[in-house]
């Protein structure tokens, strides 16, 4: 049976005045709404969004114009977006809501934008007084207020919000820098939920405007993710994790785990030996060799062999749909900050560490690396493969290996003493 999402329409039209195409006057029925949602002459069945607009037309967020059409491609304006908001009805209301300060709301949508603060959508705190309410809603912004949103649904989704202040966020822009600190925790979560995707070119696109298609698509979305736990969603808990601990090991390969206690000679000194993460990110490294000193900002797994809800969110920045491992290995990519002393060639940054999952000698080659724009070694290599700058970051590549009969554990030790050590049970 069809979820029912959006409150009774008032007996007057709900919005007016330049925003035709956005759903609100009584008598609109379901049957008509199904009818002329068919009808769209811009929306065949085979655009990506039509099954989404039609259900959006049918349950009353949008109408067609008068020409037959739905213009999917048109922008949506903040105050068109809040009136949508407003009225869906699984959204609870805070209990001690901000107070609708905005001095540019028109008169049609102060009554939603109060109620879309009111569900915790639009923090008024977050603006100087202005909403800028007739502007088109950019996709930074949408992912702002949907997450908010989820917060106000489930306290969890707030603390995501928190959690991932310093993950890897799965978009271009975070790997080229051009990912805003007010954007990025909730582009973060919008990308972790599955609410939000990054588009062809593998940007999310901040400051896109946000289309009445996507609209449609979102709308539908959200209903879906705020019923979920956020525990239940693999892609929020991975950008949890390594914004927590620097790494998403303990979700994609759990039967690593803290080395046993009998791996070790009786005088090893085992109160140091630890298996968070975080113990040893952005720490000075103990090195084989004495080229640089290595620090370790992130560190992703990968399993090449999941598809689907399953697969890890890394997958598509990391490594290609045609890539495979031997032996039942997962691809192991570690986020390098290295200080080079004198100089030191590609090959003697290998000898750092000597490890086959977090090796600084190499970085993927594969081609959604490159789309995405994740700094790679050779961006600081010369052409007699030595660093041409002393402060490299750059991501790695390794293998993460299950087969007994190789090296299964991972040994990190930092210079005041923390022992991450790890081993495949």
């Amino acid at each position: 049976m069809r979820r029912k999402i959006i409150s009774s329409l008032t007996a007057f039209a709900l919005l007016t005045g330049g925003i035709a195409g956005i759903a609100g006057t009584v008598g609109y029925s379901s049957a008509k709404a199904a009818q002329d949602a068919s009808n769209f002459k811009d929306v065949p069945a085979s655009h990506w969004g039509a099954t989404a607009i039609y259900s959006a037309v049918e349950q009353g967020y949008f109408k067609g114009y008068t020409d037959g059409t739905f213009k999917p491609g048109a922008p949506v304006t903040k105050a068109e977006m809040a009136s949508i908001l407003a009225r869906l009805t699984d959204q609870p209301e805070l209990p001690t809501p901000e107070p609708n300060n905005f001095t540019d709301v028109p008169e049609w949508a102060k009554s939603s934008v109060s109620t879309a603060i009111a569900k915790g959508f639009i923090h008024p705190s977050s603006y100087k007084g202005k909403l800028d309410a007739q502007a088109p809603l950019s996709r930074g912004e949408m992912a702002v207020w949907l997450t908010q949103g989820l917060s106000a649904v489930n306290s969890d989704y707030g603390q995501a919000l928190s959690d991932v202040t310093n993950t890897v966020i799965p978009a271009k822009e975070y790997f080229t820098g051009k990912l805003s600190d007010s954007h990025k925790n909730a582009v973060a979560v919008a990308l972790g939920t599955g609410l939000m995707s990054v588009a062809n070119d593998k940007t999310f696109g901040v400051d896109r405007t946000t289309t009445r298609a996507e609209v449609a698509v979102l709308i539908a979305r959200y209903a879906s993710t705020a019923q979920t736990k956020p525990s239940d969603i693999q892609g929020l808990n991975e950008l949890r994790q390594v914004g927590l601990t620097g790494t998403n090991l303990s979700v994609i390969a759990p039967r690593y785990q803290k080395t046993q206690k009998n791996k070790f000679l009786d005088s090893y000194d085992y109160s140091k030996v630890t298996d968070d993460f975080s113990q040893v990110r952005n720490k000075n490294l103990v090195t084989v060799t004495n080229y640089a000193e290595v620090k370790i900002r992130n560190w992703i797994i990968v399993n090449p062999y999941t598809a689907g809800s399953k697969r890890s969110i890394f997958y598509p920045v990391f490594v290609d749909e045609k890539d495979s491992l031997l032996r039942g290995s997962y691809f192991s990519f570690a986020e390098f900050d290295l200080n080079i002393k004198d100089s030191m060639t590609q090959l003697q940054a290998g000898s750092l560490l000597q490890s086959p999952s977090i090796n600084p000698l190499k970085s993927p080659n594969s081609t959604s690396f490159l789309e995405y724009s994740v700094p790679h070694i050779n961006d600081f290599l010369n052409s007699k493969g030595t660093f041409k700058v002393k402060n490299p970051t750059y991501w790695s590549t390794g293998l993460l290996h299950f087969d007994k009969s190789l090296t299964t554990q991972v040994k990190i030790v930092t210079n005041d003493g923390a022992d991450f050590n790890v081993t495949s049970n």
